[in-house]
């Protein structure tokens, strides 16, 4: 392999710098993108075919130890679905498997088949990290970095409930250090207490959850602060209350209007964007929620879209999970961890046979389709929950071809879809650019990542070429080529080499003398030790923090 490589030909998608479709060269050196090389540098021919940066996964979970638990429950999948080891040329491939939770090789190496060189586990208990830097460790090929639990972590609701949003702020600072994490995330924020005390849904954002002040309004707004006050690279990312329950829109209209005027990432919206309720039969709600999304810039989401077929749900939202096991009779696991979170797991199917789901497959297309602005409602399946991340292909057709989607809605459950306006005939159908903004340039704008999703001198060298198809689902399932950090990792579709990861984390300032109460109170309800939590530096120097993105 050589250090230089000229991409000839090809028509290059590279929204943030405004370029749509144009045909141009692509230089790289030394794993960055460069002006220009010598006119006797090696090419790639792209003639015909489409260029874009390396896709970027804002929202998944590909480890820890919910991870693992949801692997250990679908042996039957791993058995269904083996994985052989790929002919890499520099390397020894590693065999897996794969199905709804692929073992770690078999993530990195068909995320990077499907041209996506980036990923975000967006729920990681602390407890958990050292655990999950291992199963990253052992995830090739792509970029990896994960998002720390807090939203119902005892310390912190002690913190708010007493006033003390700065001693928060400190300890939520040491936390993403500790751990190595890249953003704050919210699950259920305060509902794991509350179900802890056999309480299902949160009536009210303003709802206590045993501790007097520590109600969702008020971690949601202490954290929010807490993460642009550090200058954090992504804001706060939220999974609000009430999860999957019908007329959850007002509980996440409410969220957001609390955070208004502050930087705020809602994510897998489509989870929360249901009306009805109260005898109320299940009714879309993306229409008012994608309007006050429109309406508020400082608001960030992804769509956590439903793709029919078979998923596993795996949620730090222990309550929703319990809920998903006694509706479904299907096996469950969870897993309460220390005194920071809990999670469940549920193998699931999303069947067209059925009304609610659906109602979720479109709503979660309303929400893409309605959507005014691509950089800030981008492209996610909450993978495994919504669907796994090799269906994306689908989902990208579904938005680009307005006839096979309004095939596939013939299909499905016509029950609950009534006044939709994908029924109604939403005719609006993505084009190439809007794609390369929601899998790409919209993701790195939202984490603040300044040298991925663009192809602009000192970018990371990650690039996916496309040879174009009518069938976008196969142009997008079976890149020709794709190059991580200035290596051909993809060559004529076929998986070749494996090159080193990076490991994305902030390490922001805080004041030390926070740690002697943190050291306290983990001392006398603690049962594993604080000293027991930080883990080493990953090798990667940190993503800089100190200023807003």
């Amino acid at each position: 392999m050589t250090d230089r490589l000229r991409i000839t030909g090809g028509a290059v998608y590279d929204p943030a710098n405004g370029v749509d479709g144009d045909v141009r060269d692509v230089c790289i050196e030394n794993g960055r993108i460069v002006a220009s090389l010598p006119n006797d540098s090696p090419r790639l021919d792209a003639h015909g075919m489409v260029v874009m940066p390396g896709g970027i996964d804002i929202h998944a979970h590909i480890a820890g130890s919910s991870v693992n638990h949801a692997r250990r429950v679908l042996s039957d999948e791993r058995t269904a679905d083996p994985a052989a080891a790929p002919d890499l040329l520099d390397a020894v491939g590693r065999s897996g498997t794969g199905g709804t939770v692929p073992s770690t090789f078999t993530t990195g190496y068909r995320y990077a088949g499907l041209g996506y060189t980036t990923v975000f586990d967006a729920a990681v208990a602390p407890v958990s990290a050292r655990d999950t830097h291992a199963q990253l460790d052992d995830t090739p090929i792509i970029d990896a970095g994960f998002f720390v639990l807090m939203g119902n972590d005892a310390y912190l609701l002690q913190q708010i409930a007493a006033g003390e949003r700065d001693r928060a702020r400190d300890y939520a600072a040491w936390l993403l250090g500790a751990t190595g994490a890249y953003a704050i995330k919210l699950v259920n924020p305060g509902g794991v207490e509350l179900w802890k005390r056999n309480v299902r849904a949160v009536k009210s954002i303003d709802d206590a959850n045993g501790l007097s002040g520590a109600t969702p309004r008020a971690i949601m707004e202490t954290l929010a602060d807490a993460a642009n006050a550090l200058g954090l690279p992504h804001p706060v990312h939220i999974h609000c209350n009430n999860l999957g329950m019908p007329g959850n829109v007002a509980t996440t209209l409410d969220s957001m209007r609390a955070l208004s005027g502050r930087r705020a990432h809602f994510t897998h919206l489509q989870f929360h964007a249901y009306a009805g309720g109260a005898d109320k039969p299940w009714a879309s709600g993306a229409k008012e929620l994608i309007a006050y999304v429109n309406a508020h810039t400082e608001v960030t989401a992804d769509v956590g879209q439903v793709m029919l077929g078979h998923a596993t749900t795996v949620t730090a939202d222990g309550a929703v999970e319990y809920l998903l096991h006694a509706s479904s009779g299907r096996r469950w696991v969870n897993v309460d961890i220390e005194l920071e979170t809990g999670c469940g797991i549920v193998p699931y199917e999303y069947r067209d046979a059925a009304a609610v789901a659906s109602l979720q497959w479109v709503v979660g297309l309303e929400l893409f389709l309605l959507s005014d602005d691509p950089w800030r409602v981008v492209l996610s399946t909450d993978h495994p929950n919504g669907g796994v991340f090799t269906s994306y292909p689908e989902l990208i057709r579904l938005l680009m071809d307005k006839a096979y989607r309004d095939e596939r809605l013939k299909g499905v459950n016509q029950k609950l879809l009534a006044g939709t306006a994908l029924a109604d005939g939403l005719s609006r159908e993505y084009t190439l650019r809007e794609i390369a903004i929601i899998t790409r340039a919209g993701p790195a704008r939202q984490l603040g990542l300044t040298s991925k999703g663009h192809l602009a001198p000192g970018a990371d060298a990650d690039i996916t070429v496309y040879a174009r198809d009518v069938n976008v689902a196969t142009m997008f399932a079976m890149p020709r080529y794709v190059i991580k950090s200035g290596t051909l990792v993809v060559e004529e579709g076929q998986l070749r080499r494996a090159p080193a990861t990076h490991r994305l984390h902030v390490r922001p300032q805080y004041d030390a003398a926070v740690m002697r109460d943190v050291s306290s109170w983990f001392d006398r309800y603690g049962t594993i030790a604080l000293a027991n939590y930080p883990v080493a530096p990953p090798r990667d120097a940190p993503v800089p923090v100190g200023a807003s993105a």
